[in-house]
């Protein structure tokens, strides 16, 4: 099923087969679906492949406009990956994963005699959490040795010294049968409490082999004493650790608030990846290029992009992960140059998707080179059944304030770019009032007339900017100059962006991605800006310089001087002669001073 279009298939066709997450993205340029994939060709491969999709599939299928993808170390880490990006940017169609699994946290409470626990959901209360864990047994482990190895209260109750000394509760059953202290009833001071919690702390922070270390001293010691049921749950604990220690790069415990930028440039681009870890994840990834104008270094460039990403992105991090130093290094931040390590292998991971993405740059640029202008213009003419390649294409569209200052633009494409040292603008000389119709036969006549006359050069194509009206009024003034049927003129309604033809009755649609119809729109909101620019010109000039116009011996270049520096006619009142003085000389500023204050007498 062609539900792709050729440039879509071509960039899946040469999609990696790592691990990774793709988004799809509509033609407005939104998210609406992210998922994972233990080889990303394959599984996109599949939407395209598939037969007896469901129809919320091939709906969705039917949107996609465009993917990105961002490549990882393991099934795992995509796992992680499109769970933090579904959660930020919440897709359309990931509608059915809002109350699907999510990871786990191991929760410090802030709350007198703080409680830790599991749970699946944050709460911005001042509390700490430590995770997400991918793996809901190791964090079930690691919990199981946090309560073996201190007894904390697992209670709703809100204790407080004062309920405490009020004798207000009583004891559980978890105290009575040695899961607790008893803190409630004031059994264990906040002291001896809260060293517990400190020791908890770092066990969560630290790293992972120090933790193994620990558990297998207590495994030993619990086979000397005989105690073989603890040291099997510790000797289970040690193995599940020692499988996680090829731990996620994009889970870590140890990692939190980190940039991590990857650099890589060729003869006229550089590209630089930036990933950032918050609470041990990626939740951010951004690739930006830029193209090189002088023989920048790369240490100068890669400062450049470290700080515009940084503002763009908000980041607060204060350890940035880099490949080399930067030529300037940012105040109160600290480069890490990593050598071992998960700090190393983060950054891989940005250089592997950096390369990625200069991949796909290359690629796309390759196919521009091939797609010549010459095709472009090939395509137009075949899409618009013009008998010419359209080399040269001019446009015009009206402006005008219920009549007043009616003007109009013309602005002028050679091979697909703006000439704009051809574009010209007229003021509409014959025609009173609001008539877009006659203001456009005018202009039509007018510009045609004098390029015959001065023998230059006719456009391949007249695009004008309205309906069957406007149109019909250009062919007027082209009948009157013998030219209707020697150049192909069309007209756009901007309503429906419909093409239409002299002569016929009903307007041409276009596809809505074809090369023609895009061109036409840009050409024609060329035009109209140029035009309103000029029309706004006008209308502004009359209620910025007419009261400095009436003062004699001060002319159009003296207002312009003064208002540009004074910026209104009010500062200009208020000037006094010697400022008024620095800008027009002390005559001219004696003659407008003496206007605005004309009870004030001036001594030579």
């Amino acid at each position: 099923m062609a539900l792709y279009d050729d440039a879509l298939r071509e960039k899946i066709s040469k999609l990696p087969t790592q691990p990774g997450v793709y988004q799809y993205f509509d033609a407005s340029g939104n998210i609406i679906y992210i998922g994972k994939a233990k080889n990303l060709k394959n599984r996109v491969l599949s939407y395209l492949n598939k037969t007896n999709q469901s129809n919320k599939t091939l709906l969705l299928v039917r949107k996609i406009n465009d993917l990105r993808y961002i490549v990882v170390d393991t099934e795992q880490d995509a796992l992680l990956l499109e769970n933090n990006l579904i959660k930020k940017y919440k897709p359309r169609y990931n509608i059915l994963l809002k109350d699907d699994k999510t990871y786990p946290w191991i929760c410090i409470k802030k709350e007198y005699f703080p409680r830790v626990f599991i749970t699946r959901r944050l709460v911005r209360d001042g509390s700490e959490y430590f995770g997400p864990y991918t793996s809901g047994r190791f964090a079930h482990m690691l919990m199981s040795l946090i309560n073996s190895l201190y007894k904390l209260r697992n209670c709703n109750l809100q204790l407080s010294p004062a309920t405490i000394a009020a004798g207000k509760f009583r004891v559980c059953l978890e105290y009575h049968i040695g899961n607790c202290l008893g803190p409630c009833v004031g059994n264990v001071s906040e002291e001896e409490y809260n060293e517990f919690i400190v020791n908890i702390r770092n066990i969560l922070k630290g790293n992972v082999s120090q933790v193994i270390e620990f558990m297998t001293g207590r495994m030993k010691k619990y086979a000397t004493d005989m105690q073989f049921e603890k040291a099997q749950f510790m000797k289970e604990s040690v193995e599940a650790l020692r499988n996680y220690q090829s731990k996620s790069t994009i889970v870590s415990t140890s990692l939190n608030n980190i940039d991590v930028f990857s650099y890589l440039e060729d003869e006229r681009y550089a590209y630089i990846n930036y990933l950032r870890i918050v609470h041990g994840a990626i939740n951010q990834v951004h690739t930006i290029t830029l193209e090189k104008k002088m023989d920048e270094d790369k240490e100068a460039l890669f400062s450049f992009a470290i700080y515009e990403i940084r503002q763009l992105m908000r980041s607060e991090s204060k350890e940035i992960i880099v490949p080399f130093l930067p030529d300037i290094q940012l105040s109160g931040l600290q480069y890490v140059i990593p050598k071992i390590g998960d700090k190393k292998q983060l950054l891989e991971l940005s250089e592997r998707n950096v390369a990625y993405f200069k991949l796909d740059k290359d690629r796309q640029r390759a196919v521009v080179k091939e797609d010549s202008k010459f095709n472009i213009l090939k395509t137009i003419k075949t899409e618009l059944k013009l008998p010419a390649i359209p080399h040269r294409m001019e446009c015009f569209d009206n402006s005008n304030t219920q009549g007043t200052n009616p003007v109009a633009s013309c602005v002028v494409f050679i091979d697909g770019k703006p000439a704009k040292r051809e574009y010209r603008k007229f003021h509409v000389k014959t025609v009173e009032g609001p008539d877009d119709f006659a203001s456009m036969e005018e202009i039509i006549f007018r510009r045609y007339k004098r390029v015959l006359d001065e023998g230059r050069e006719l456009p391949d194509l007249i695009v004008i900017d309205g309906g069957k009206g406007q149109l019909h009024s250009a062919v007027n003034s082209l009948k009157k100059l013998d030219l209707y049927g020697k150049v192909p003129v069309i007209g756009l309604a901007k309503r429906m962006e419909e093409v239409y033809y002299p002569g016929d009755k009903d307007p041409y649609l276009l596809a809505k991605n074809s090369i023609a119809l895009k061109t036409l729109m840009h050409i024609r909101d060329e035009a109209h800006r140029f035009g309103i620019t000029f029309h706004r010109q006008l209308r502004e000039k009359p209620l910025t310089k007419s009261e400095l116009n009436s003062i004699k011996g001060i002319g159009g270049k003296s207002e312009e001087q003064l208002v540009r520096h004074f910026k209104s006619v009010e500062n200009i009142k208020k000037a006094s002669i010697a400022e008024l003085a620095t800008v027009v000389g002390i005559k001219k500023a004696e003659m407008v001073y003496v206007y605005f204050h004309p009870d004030t007498s001036l001594i030579s």
